[in-house]
């Protein structure tokens, strides 16, 4: 089957305060996105930062900073639990409908069993970190579902 081509699409990192998570990122140089993006069904506040691409890369990997917009959010979980750091890695396919249902008959644990909207408006789908080795993982397809 082919789902792809599939590369890195971005790193999610959760910390307490964007603004204090950013001072890094800015110093290397990276170019911040333009607004911050409120999830509200996610209960996250996201923050972009854009690395250089590399090669014929289309899209070359993002840094996602991820502040909770209360305790009892996931990333406010996250927070309380293993504190500031990557929370994420996201992958990029080319048809996340057919890699789910792909991933179901091959008994991989999913968290979202249908894609659903995240931020950017991309469709988002996570798999439990039990079936990939303890990382969480989240899928996004950039164009439209079928």
């Amino acid at each position: 089957m082919d789902f792809g081509p599939i590369y890195i699409d971005h790193i999610g990192i959760a910390t307490t305060n964007l603004d204090e998570g950013s001072r890094f990122w800015s110093l290397l140089g990276l170019s911040q996105g333009a607004v911050d993006e409120r999830v509200e069904d996610q209960g996250v506040i996201t923050r972009f930062f854009a690395t250089d691409k590399v090669g014929g890369d289309a899209h070359p990997p993002n840094i996602e900073l991820l502040e909770p917009t209360g305790a009892d959010t996931p990333i406010g979980k996250f927070l309380e639990k293993r504190g500031a750091g990557i929370q994420q890695l996201c992958l990029s396919v080319s048809n996340l409908t057919l890699l789910l249902d792909y991933l179901k008959e091959n008994n991989i644990q999913l968290i979202d069993e249908e894609p659903r909207k995240g931020a950017g408006g991309h469709w988002i789908a996570f798999v439990h970190p039990r079936s990939t080795g303890g990382v969480l993982v989240e899928l996004t397809q950039r164009e439209s579902t079928s």
